[in-house]
């Protein structure tokens, strides 16, 4: 493979590994209680936001690849969730992007129900993921809760996580 394609290969892996850290950041720094904040009565709390983000990147593979999703499992609605469960989960999904990656890759890119592409993919999930954080961060800002500078500002140093 040419040295610039292994390199664009190995950045994209970076990009979600790095947008996978984050979300195993926000399991690790928010606490039990404070997981299961919401801002609406009917609202999904920060347990259930993350463990929908589990939950799509698990769907996609099964769409994308059901070779690898057979690998990992989704957590079911009625589902016990607590911060280990998640990030057992979180490590699995995260691992299983990369393999779908890898995957894709082989196929010139190629990802089954989206058109675009694998880096657009990509690209979709971790603004998802995102913007389901941005939704956590609020919830805590709102809930009065004093969220860790790790949380506030080092998500936004990709170059340390």
């Amino acid at each position: 493979m040419d040295h610039k394609i292994r390199l664009m290969k190995e950045q994209l892996h970076d990009a979600w590994r790095t947008n996978n850290k984050i979300g195993l950041l926000f399991i690790e720094l928010i606490s039990e209680e404070d997981m299961n904040k919401t801002l609406l009565a009917r609202g999904r709390t920060i347990y259930e936001q993350l463990t929908h983000l589990h939950n799509v990147r698990m769907q996609w593979l099964d769409i994308a690849a059901k070779d690898i999703s057979k690998k990992y499992k989704i957590i079911g609605r009625d589902a016990s969730v607590d911060k280990e469960v998640l990030f057992e989960a979180f490590e699995g999904s995260g691992k299983g992007m990369e393999e779908f990656i890898n995957k894709s890759w082989e196929k010139e890119g190629k990802v089954s129900s989206f058109k675009k592409g694998l880096i657009p993919f990509i690209s979709y999930l971790i603004a998802h993921e995102s913007h389901h954080r941005g939704n956590i961060l609020l919830t805590l800002k709102q809930s009065g809760i004093k969220i860790p500078d790790e949380l506030k500002w080092g998500i936004w140093d990709w170059n340390k996580i």
